[in-house]
């Protein structure tokens, strides 16, 4: 069947994000830092901001159990847009000419709901998408099936083995393996394009 939509992931393969990135400006040295995000503000917590938590409630209760570290916390969510540095090289470029062929472009992406009204002003490349499954929103996040059959009824119900899915997790490229995608695990713009050429979407 023949690929006409693209789903894209946007947290690093669309938008260059980085934890890391605003931690730098808070403590002295990397390893500290990386103590803080492997102990404290870890990938599992922040899930909770995906799966739908404010960033206000999450960072309250991770505050009652690392009361001395209440400032770098609660930054997590005041300073969010201090964590990216623009896009990923080479994505806006190919999104663009996508969005020029007529190619249907949407998203799928965890993310928290707090930021995601500045994040689409701010990143004008995220408004070639015609919508944008934000988990947050949705109390949903990847890998859950769930979450790919709700973006399937989104965006009108095509066959899956229409659309080509496009993350840079191994884990949610598996996911939408096993419900009928068509896939790329992304690892750079040219790894990217060189699939679309592949799918006649470029």
């Amino acid at each position: 069947m023949t690929v006409s939509i693209a789903l894209f992931d946007l947290g690093r393969v669309v938008l260059d994000w980085e934890p890391a990135r605003l931690y730098d400006k808070i403590f002295d040295d990397a390893a500290t830092r990386d103590h803080f995000l492997d102990t404290v503000c870890t990938m599992a917590w922040h899930t909770r901001h995906d799966a739908g938590a404010s960033f206000a409630e999450n960072a309250d209760a991770l505050i009652a159990q690392h009361p001395e570290y209440e400032a770098e916390i609660r930054v997590w969510g005041t300073r969010w847009m201090e964590m990216f540095n623009g896009y990923i090289p080479g994505t806006p470029d190919l999104i663009e000419r996508l969005h020029a062929g007529g190619v249907p472009l949407y998203a799928l992406s965890n993310m928290p709901s707090d930021p995601w009204p500045a994040m689409l002003a701010h990143f004008r490349t995220l408004q070639r998408f015609r919508h944008v499954v934000v988990s947050g929103d949705i109390g949903m996040v990847k890998p859950d099936p769930a979450i790919y059959h709700h973006t399937l009824d989104t965006i009108g119900n095509p066959d899956p083995a229409t659309v080509l899915f496009i993350d840079d997790s191994a884990a949610n490229i598996a996911a939408a393996d096993a419900l009928g995608f068509r896939t790329h695990h992304f690892t750079g713009a040219p790894g990217l394009e060189a699939a679309l050429v592949t799918h006649h979407l470029i």
